[in-house]
């Protein structure tokens, strides 16, 4: 038994190693996806060449290759590698950490220090870094699939260079899947269509496109090919790179907005039927539908808010998957209505008036005067009520007097709001005519 252990086990253990594992590059040159970094040009060689590497992060997607290129770097540079995780360690990891780094620098040789999921540190452990990195006791690369402004101290940031990881493109995908088959010595056993649509399937994530690979040999039988229908059936489907909670989020509902905003009805159902199939709360987006509604189309066309209401309400009564349907009407509607953010823009005017003005009391004319004290004050003296003037408008002031008459509200002569603009002129050529 000793003898099976001894001599077998390394050969058992190289081959129950995941695809991935082993087909991680040896080299920058092997690096796939990342030419912009790790290229003839790119930024990493770029800083290899003139011997000098600082602290970096790395921002991207996970399977882009974050963790393979901080190990090589460190082999280039003629680093010690030392590697940690956010996730599991703590205060008293990273002390030791420092330390043995303390002690490799005191002999000549500085260490690459790699801290993956960087951002799940706390700030104050974000902040235990700053002392290592200003007096060379590491170089650090901090990994993060998260947007380093929101989720990184501002202190380590400007001591740290961010370097962005892109998503696997469909020739990087391909080209892991060649090989893939180079190292298996046996072609995938999928037709083209089904080819492609596992390259879709991996999102951009070269791990995950290996991993499922595995799945497709682990799955066929002697001879068997598998099309796209089939493809489905063995690995099912992965999930969208989406987390509701963070970069994915946020982009994609972006995304929607501008889309609507741009009145681009194709695009903005693309990002809307992308967060339904990423599991977004449908009801989130009918909120969202009823935001750009005022935000983006206000008073040109009324109906705007009325229409993406009653989609919220009606999938709130029709529940899934029928009042998917409600939403999509809305967003088509929101698309293709007259764009105005005039009430948006009048309103933040008045707010910041109403700040700046404090508490000015309304000219009394407009004050009602309930009791004889009131009116001895003068509230409601030379009140004229608009309903008994001609044309139904006394062209009165009703601004504050300290203030003077303000102007928020320029509607555009877009949709309905071209006639609000012409009742506007009417009115305010009456005001002057008037001497309101």
């Amino acid at each position: 038994m000793s003898d099976l252990f001894a001599q077998g086990a390394p050969d058992i253990i190289r081959e129950k190693r995941p695809l991935a594992d082993r087909l991680r590059p040896k080299t920058l040159d092997e690096v796939s996806g990342q030419a912009h970094l790790t290229g003839p040009d790119g930024v990493l060689r770029r800083m290899i060449e003139a011997g000098s590497l600082g602290s970096m992060i790395f921002w991207g997607p996970p399977g882009t290759g974050k963790t393979t290129v901080a190990r090589l770097l460190s082999g280039e540079a003629g680093l010690a590698f030392e590697q940690i995780s956010a996730i599991f360690s703590g205060v008293a990891d990273l002390k030791k950490v420092f330390e043995s780094a303390r002690a490799r620098r005191m002999s000549g040789r500085q260490t690459l220090l790699f801290v993956d999921e960087i951002h799940r540190f706390n700030r104050a452990q974000q902040d235990s870094f700053l002392p290592v990195m200003e007096d060379g006791t590491v170089i650090l690369v901090g990994a993060t699939t998260e947007n380093p402004s929101f989720e990184l101290n501002a202190a380590l940031l400007s001591r740290a260079r961010v370097l962005t990881f892109r998503s696997h493109d469909e020739e990087s995908l391909t080209e892991l899947l060649a090989r893939a088959e180079t190292v298996e010595a046996k072609a995938l056993p999928l037709d083209p269509e089904a080819r492609a649509s596992l390259i879709r399937m991996a999102d951009g994530d070269g791990r995950a496109v290996l991993t499922l690979a595995e799945e497709v040999w682990r799955a066929a039988r002697s001879g068997e090919v598998f099309d796209a229908a089939a493809l489905q059936e063995v690995v099912q489907r992965r999930a969208p790179v989406y987390d509701k909670g963070q970069d994915g989020h946020y982009n994609l509902i972006s995304a929607l907005h501008k889309s609507i905003r741009g009145s681009d009805p194709d695009a903005a159902l693309y990002y809307l039927c992308r967060m339904f199939d990423a599991g977004e709360d449908p009801l989130f987006l009918g909120r969202r539908l009823v935001r750009m509604a005022v935000e983006d189309i206000g008073l040109a066309d009324p109906q705007a808010l009325v229409v993406a209401n009653a989609a919220k309400d009606a999938y709130d009564f029709l529940g899934s998957p029928e009042g998917e349907l409600a939403l999509a009407n809305a967003c088509v509607y929101l698309a293709t209505a007259p764009k105005s953010n005039g009430v948006y823009v009048a309103y933040k005017a008045a707010m910041r008036s109403a700040k700046e003005h404090g508490s000015l009391l309304p000219p009394k004319h407009i004050l009602n005067a309930p009791t004889k004290l009131m009116k001895g004050e003068g509230y409601g003296d030379g009140y004229r009520y608009d309903h008994d003037q001609p044309d139904a408008f006394s062209g009165q002031d009703y601004f504050p007097e300290k203030m003077g008459r303000q102007q928020y509200y320029d509607p555009p002569e877009r949709g309905f709001e071209r006639e609000i603009r012409k009742r506007l002129d009417w009115w305010s050529k009456l005001r002057r005519e008037r001497g309101g």
